[in-house]
């Protein structure tokens, strides 16, 4: 299944895409797209497609997870990417959180926040956690799994490694989490780990991988993260990006007022961002 949330912000209503491209409305039957509809999927047995009134075309996509309890990405991840930015390949996952409030739907825009100068780009696979998860085996962690998103890691370079501390502050800006568009059901993805993935700048080619060059791949992820802390049905796991951010070009080159960032993942969909400034109103 390809599960979305329709509607204005703050009002999104849950969505399932049809055969044909269209999308249904869940509101009769769920409430949400989030960790409760999650962990008990029994929703979706003998689901009458047919019979669920369509959006009709130009409503917005929202993010296609509500109510994310935590976003708990992953740094360094592809041994490309790695190598773009000189860093050593970890010897285990780098972790660091994303503010919740960072999320917005695919085709919002990214507003570039006050005072930034190194706003950057990262394609990323998303899990998206189905069960509670603690001290989860490897063998287990894919039954734990919901489904799979595409997402826009934002970065701002300078509040990340310049300005002390850890990452989360150069992760964690208002519009800096682009989820969707589809909540894919894990069932859809034969191999989460030979997916391609691409990123343009203004219809230009920056980002073109695959998760095939993670460094630690979902099964891993899954089980070493839920050793450190419990995951909850609809908590987020960005996997890390591939080589081709703003950061490794020569020279490092970053963000723009008026440019668009088109970015998707083999399976997953795509998303359209244009880059705005940040202003009182934003």
């Amino acid at each position: 299944m390809k599960l979305a949330r329709i509607g204005p912000r703050g009002q999104e209503k849950p969505a399932i895409l049809d055969a044909d491209g269209n999308y249904r409305d869940l509101s009769t039957i769920i409430n949400d797209i989030n960790g409760a509809t999650l962990a008990d999927m029994s929703w979706a047995d003998n689901l009458e497609m047919d019979s669920l009134p369509v959006f009709p075309d130009g409503k917005r996509i929202g993010p296609c997870v509500g109510g994310v309890g935590k976003i708990i990405c992953v740094g360094l991840n592809y041994s490309d990417h790695a190598a773009e930015t000189g860093a050593k390949i970890p010897r285990e996952p780098i972790l660091f959180g994303k503010a919740t409030s960072s999320i917005t739907g695919p085709y919002d825009n990214v507003i570039i926040p006050k005072g930034s100068e190194k706003t950057d780009w990262e394609v990323e696979l998303g899990i998206v956690i189905g069960k509670p998860s603690s001290y989860v085996t490897e063998d287990d962690s894919l039954d734990h799994v919901a489904g799979y998103c595409v997402i826009n890691d934002v970065s701002e370079r300078s509040f990340q490694t310049e300005r002390g501390g850890q990452w989360i502050k150069g992760k964690s800006a208002d519009s800096f989490a682009p989820i969707g568009p589809w909540l894919v059901t894990r069932d859809e993805i034969a191999d989460p780990q030979n997916l391609k993935m691409w990123l343009d700048i203004d219809g230009h080619r920056r980002q073109s991988g695959s998760t095939n060059t993670m460094i630690f791949g979902v099964k891993t992820l899954v089980s070493y993260i839920s050793h450190f802390m419990s995951l909850q049905p609809g908590d987020i796991i960005p996997t890390g990006t591939p080589p081709g951010v703003g950061l490794g070009m020569k020279p490092p080159t970053f963000l723009r007022p008026g440019q668009v960032i088109e970015l998707g993942i083999e399976g997953l969909g795509a998303q359209r961002q244009d880059v705005i400034a940040w202003t009182d109103g934003s």
